[in-house]
């Protein structure tokens, strides 16, 4: 690994959205069309499982690439870095709500577009189809990208020992009413190393009780139409766009990504909703966080994001005929 250099440094401004909570907005360069203002509209990055600040490289170049009146600001939540194993998406949830209430309030004609990646996908889902969903600010688009299920994860890359150990502790400690009471390392399951992890989390990722039963369980390959129904129906009033990697290593190789897709897109459009398919899809030869990629592969992420978001305002993108 090269030694730290000036080039790794990111220039931006960092807002503090609530008192112990912030978002790093990158810095962009004045739009002409906005006589020299720093852009109005902003995309709101959402990290994953372990993810925080500047953890993952490619949100830099896409701030970079965006169109001139776009932003891109990383969000720091509670469930950010290690915190994610004692947390939820519901808090998640309610987090994001105040950051995008923070940055309507700040800049009030913005378009804001929430961008997940991995689990931050999960957070952009619970955001407008979990509970309390219609109380939230109202958001303009969403994009999910590296939206893989942990459940079908899990299962493929733990063995089954491991697997069912952590099902069957999670639902003790559950039934026993010790939900937020963290599986001791004790045990011998050590699935992301030292990160504490509550029975409750477990279990949210694992769903014991069936396919969509966890919180967490947004994306699996096996939910029922009915159940996609209720997440991806509800978005009727949000345009979306699914960018899938086409080698991401944390999708079990079984799933045909392109089909999940498909039926992802096709519950939304058959409840009124848009989904931007010439812009979203499989990107071809990515990997989950694009770390390791060549410049291309980024690069081809970071126009289809910025076809979504320029759609998103000029308005080209609309759900049963209004924008939110």
């Amino acid at each position: 690994m090269p030694p730290p250099t000036a080039s790794l440094s990111s220039a931006g401004t960092l807002h503090r959205y609530t008192k112990r909570l912030v978002a790093f907005e990158h810095a962009s360069a004045p739009s002409s069309s906005s006589g020299g203002a720093a852009p109005a509209n902003l995309v709101l990055w959402i990290g994953g499982l372990g993810d925080g600040l500047l953890t993952v490289s490619y949100p830099r170049t896409l701030a970079a690439a965006l169109p001139p009146t776009w932003a891109l600001a990383e969000v720091l939540l509670t469930s950010s870095y290690a915190g994610f194993g004692t947390s939820s998406l519901a808090r998640d949830a309610r987090e994001l709500g105040a950051c995008v209430e923070y940055f309507r309030a700040l800049r009030p004609a913005a378009k804001i577009v929430l961008m997940g990646h991995s689990t931050g996908s999960q957070d952009a889902m619970e955001y407008v189809a979990g509970k309390g969903a219609a109380e939230r600010p109202k958001v303009d688009g969403v994009i999910l990208q590296g939206s893989v299920s942990d459940r079908e994860g899990l299962r493929e890359s733990l063995s089954t020992d491991t697997y069912e150990k952590l099902v069957k502790v999670s639902k003790e400690y559950i039934d026993n009413g010790r939900a937020d009471d963290v599986i001791p390392a004790s045990l011998g399951v050590k699935v992301y190393g030292r990160v504490p992890v509550t029975a409750y989390r477990w279990d949210s990722f694992l769903g014991a009780e069936g396919p969509g039963k966890g919180d967490d369980d947004y994306f699996s390959s096996d939910l029922s139409v009915e159940k996609l129904r209720e997440t991806f129906g509800a978005f009727k009033d949000v345009p979306l766009m699914i960018v899938f990697s086409e080698d991401d290593e944390h999708c079990p190789k079984h799933i045909d990504k392109q089909a999940l897709v498909n039926k992802w897109t096709n519950i939304v459009k058959e409840n009124g909703g848009t989904v931007d398919e010439q812009n979203g899809g499989i990107v071809p030869k990515a990997h989950h966080n694009y770390d390791q990629d060549p410049e291309e592969v980024v690069q081809d992420l970071c126009r289809r994001v910025s076809g979504f978001v320029e759609k998103i305002g000029k308005g080209n993108l609309t759900s049963s005929g209004s924008h939110l």
